[in-house]
């Protein structure tokens, strides 16, 4: 055992000299109740790191227990000496007149303390340093290491009292009683102290041991610490002054020689200062979880979602600080589904399931509709290796979805190789058709640094806007004319010089009043009339009357509409999910198909002269 302690303290002094500073910082702040570790991942703090705080642990807890019996050994010799003289540190009579009974009593105790609490740590350290997991047993020792350290300090100061009554030789039985009384309450208060204490120290024991478990039992609860600072700032004291009035009614102890009491004096300027001190320690160790998870609020509202607090408290807080992380998990999560859900949905129809709930729910309103397709993709798929179709489709997407949303649009589907974007709803926008224009163009722009040739086909117009399913499955969307006249424009658009064109709905609905108004311009609408330029008429299947086409001016100088003869067969790309939303924009040339689905073939007409 005496080998072992050495070889302890000469690592211990080792560390020291390597770190000197952080050392008598966590001693400090093991002493004042400052917990330095708070919201630390203990799984993955390696071996070298355990070992230092090991070290830091164990210089704590010696200093803790030399500082406590120093300070309340001291006092208790201070008090015996003024009790029996009557007010005086100079004792005349036996047995009382010799110093040097109560240091070596008091270092003998102290001694025997260290020892027994050096046991009562060892098997913790050593599980400590190694890294393995706690099981149930050990979450329970250390819970009940600080009140296993209050019972050492109490037997410690028992050893004393018994030393000093055969050291100075005090066998009378008044001379006993009045040892023992002064002792007793000298062990009461330290063991408080010392509880208070090492609670503190033992905190990164605590808090490696209970990490991702249940909480145990609480054990010497708030209620039992309030008890606690009532021993060291009231009973101890006040039942002091009552016995030494006693002993001076019966005569075992002399009165005060003077007109002021000292001896009362003295305990109760005692009382205040060990008071202070048990006051300082209880509090922070109510307020450090409080602190703590204070901290992790903090961290949640800017968006760390991974903050917890460490669960190192055995008293009903502790079980508060287990339920705590329970509960920012269970935010983490929900925030998790709900960046996922906005991933898939799009923000702005996330928010409206949030605060709207469940629902088939929806209405007319006007939008301005884009719809993108690639051309060749199939061809480009059988050229070129997997992962670098994938990484040109992830990049054509990147860009598709950058450029909706800084015009204010919503990407309502991703679907193969096209997309579909609104703007208008759900998010409402001055002038749709405005936002989705000025989207086009800069569309084009941007994906000319693919290697792909796209189709871009714009419309504007009312269509219905919401929840489309079942009330077990549904999907936000949006069903009408417009949405299918800007596929087929995306087809006309790939098959042209230019890849972008516009149905005449989208360019007539835009306004020039928008350019004034201060809202649509925060918004990004402005005029984009005179953006376009009309390039001709064309006949959309199913349709009576020509629709007017437009492309961007810059685009338009050598640009015609395409003759029938040469895309008479041009059909539009579509799956089976597309042709549910995008409500008739289905092709004859993809593959794997619902074969029920009927496929609508656009036909363009020659260009009207």
């Amino acid at each position: 055992m005496q080998r072992t302690v050495a070889t302890s303290l000469a690592r211990l002094s080792s560390g020291t000299r390597q770190g000197s500073r952080a050392f008598g910082v966590d001693v400090y702040e093991a002493v004042t109740g400052r917990y330095p570790y708070d919201g630390r991942d203990w799984g993955s703090v390696d071996l070298d790191e355990r070992r230092t705080i090991a070290c830091r642990l164990l210089l704590a807890t010696i200093t803790s227990i030399v500082l406590v019996t120093l300070s309340v050994g001291i006092e208790t010799m201070v008090m015996i000496r003024l009790v029996v003289s009557g007010g005086s540190l100079i004792v005349a009579g036996e047995p009382y007149a010799a110093v040097w009974p109560f240091p070596v009593a008091l270092a003998v105790s102290g001694a025997a303390e260290f020892v027994l609490a050096y046991s009562l740590l060892r098997p913790h350290l050593r599980w400590f340093r190694s890294g393995a997991d706690a099981g149930a047993a050990r979450r329970r020792s250390v819970q009940l290491l600080p009140i296993r350290q209050a019972a050492v300090t109490a037997g410690s100061w028992a050893l004393g009292a018994v030393l000093y009554i055969i050291l100075c030789g005090a066998y009378r039985g008044v001379d006993v009683l009045v040892v023992l009384g002064a002792l007793t309450l000298a062990g009461v208060s330290a063991s408080c102290v010392t509880y208070m204490v090492i609670e503190r120290a033992s905190r990164p024991l605590a808090a490696a041991a209970m990490a991702d478990a249940d909480f145990p039992e609480p054990r010497l609860g708030i209620r039992q610490r309030m008890l606690v600072i009532w021993l060291v700032c009231s009973a101890v004291p006040l039942l002091g002054m009552v016995l030494i009035n006693i002993g001076r009614a019966v005569g075992w102890v002399p009165g005060s020689g003077s007109s002021i009491d000292v001896p009362i004096v003295t305990l109760a300027v005692i009382c205040l200062s060990s008071g202070a001190r048990s006051i300082a320690l209880v509090s922070q160790s109510l307020t450090d979880p409080l602190r703590g998870m204070r901290r992790v609020i903090d961290q949640l509202r800017v968006g760390d979602f991974d903050a917890r607090v460490d669960v190192y408290d055995s008293s009903e807080l502790g079980m508060v600080q287990h339920d705590f992380n329970e509960m920012v998990a269970g935010v983490a999560e929900r925030e998790h589904i709900r960046d996922l859900f906005e991933r898939h949905v799009g923000g702005e129809v996330a928010r409206q399931a949030v605060e709207n709930g469940v629902g088939l729910q929806g209405g007319n309103t006007h939008v301005g509709v884009l719809f993108v397709d690639i051309a060749g993709s199939t061809q480009f798929a059988e050229e070129e290796n997997p992962e670098i179709v994938a990484e040109t489709l992830n990049s054509f997407f990147s860009i598709v979805a950058e450029v909706v949303d800084t015009h204010h649009g919503f990407i309502n589907k991703f679907e193969g190789d096209a997309a579909l974007a609104v703007f208008g709803a759900p998010i409402e926008l001055a002038d749709p058709a405005a936002a989705a224009l000025a989207a086009a163009r800069d569309l084009g722009a941007a994906l000319q640094a693919l290697p792909l040739h796209c189709g871009i086909g714009v419309s504007a117009g009312t269509v219905f806007a919401g929840n489309i399913g079942a009330e077990s499955r549904y999907e936000y969307t949006v069903i009408g004319d417009p949405v299918n006249e800007c596929a087929r424009l995306s087809e006309i658009a790939k098959n042209t010089e230019s890849n972008i064109i516009a149905g005449g709905r989208a360019v007539c609905a835009e306004t020039a009043e928008t350019l004034y108004d201060p809202v649509a311009a925060e918004q990004g609408a402005y005029s984009e009339r005179g953006q376009w330029a009309s390039i001709g008429t064309v006949q959309l299947r199913g349709r009576s009357n020509d629709t007017e086409v437009f492309a961007p001016a810059e685009l338009v100088a050598d640009l015609r509409v395409p003759d029938a003869d040469s895309i008479d067969d041009v059909a539009i790309t579509s799956a089976d999910d597309m042709a549910s939303d995008f409500r008739g924009a289905v092709a004859d040339r993809a593959t794997g198909l619902i074969g029920s689905l009927v496929k609508l073939p656009l036909t363009v007409l020659r260009q009207q002269r």
